[in-house]
């Protein structure tokens, strides 16, 4: 999530999901794991990751993700 042109990004993955519903069951994300990177390219990977969390569910790991970003981005 992000441009990486910019100095940081965010990356998402999903490590859990869950089904809701009766009749039309679909699924959601219940676990997702949030990264705030660098995208310096002379940086390894382990250096590149500034903040890691994990949320309950999509809308709280975008929530999180979108703070985080728009906070990285302002002390460019």
């Amino acid at each position: 999530y992000g441009d990486m042109a910019d100095d940081y990004v965010i990356m998402m993955q999903i490590l859990a999901k869950k089904e809701v519903g009766d009749k039309d069951k679909a699924e959601v994300a219940s676990k997702v794991s949030v990264q705030l990177l660098s995208t310096d390219p002379n940086a390894s990977m382990k250096e590149r990751i500034i903040k890691t969390s994990e949320k309950k569910g999509l809308y709280a790991a975008m929530d999180i993700a979108e703070i985080w970003l728009q906070r990285a981005l302002a002390h460019e």
